[in-house]
């Protein structure tokens, strides 16, 4: 299972995924050359995924650079022993400290190996990301896409990737999680590169036909 971590991969990924699915290609063709969009691994890429959910690009990044300098680096340990004062002075919502904390335990106790998550199949390591209290599906399937590559990830629930979809492939409705996720059953075992494709047909059409969702949680990847 090859990483999808350089633009040769995802060249060489979509070129599959256009041979075994035509339709495929009009999208391609409009999107131009795509390059993956990476993050940096392990507890400090997920919890970086965490702090961007349902804020602004802005707010995120201003979160994150208070606390990358506060926990330099982000690890499990100190999360721990970090009072809730400490997170919030961060930016953190009390929600957020619970998650933080939550994957901070489980990365410790060993029921979450980040750094094999990347070698296991992406329902596996998915299930295993949701595991953890206040992980959803779209948090681990982002993280399993952008911080490692996975191949397969294919974040089902972002509404990005279903209007390029809809867009896509001339659908009357923005197609739900369940409708994408079935559609994307016919992309297995690439179907981390197709929702490359689609984030980046959503970003050359949204200016043109697009009335962009409004839930910031499930853009952020694609926008």
């Amino acid at each position: 299972m090859r990483m999808i971590d350089t633009p040769e991969t995802l060249a060489t990924a979509l070129d599959a995924l256009v041979e075994a699915d035509p339709a495929l290609a009009p999208l391609r063709a409009a999107v131009g050359p795509v390059s993956p969009r990476r993050r940096p691994p392990g507890f400090g890429g997920l919890c970086a995924i965490v702090i961007g959910q349902q804020v602004s690009t802005a707010s995120a990044a201003a979160i994150w650079t208070r606390f990358s300098a506060r926990f330099d680096p982000p690890a499990p340990g100190p999360i721990l022993e970090a009072s809730d004062e400490d997170l919030r002075a961060c930016g953190f919502s009390a929600a957020k400290i619970r998650t933080v904390r939550a994957i901070a335990e489980a990365a410790l106790g060993g029921r979450l190996p980040l750094d094999a998550l990347g070698d296991m199949a992406a329902d596996e390591a998915h299930a295993l990301l949701c595991s953890v209290k206040g992980v959803g599906p779209w948090t681990a399937d982002v993280y399993l896409l952008f911080c490692l590559g996975h191949p397969d990830a294919f974040p089902a629930g972002d509404l990005a990737l279903q209007e390029a979809a809809r867009l896509g492939f001339g659908l009357a409705i923005r197609p739900g999680p369940a409708d994408l996720a079935a559609l994307a059953e016919r992309w297995r075992p690439l179907r981390g590169a197709a929702a490359t494709l689609l984030w980046a047909y959503y970003r050359v059409t949204r200016g043109r036909d697009v009335a962009p969702p409004g839930d910031r949680d499930r853009l952020g990847a694609g926008g």
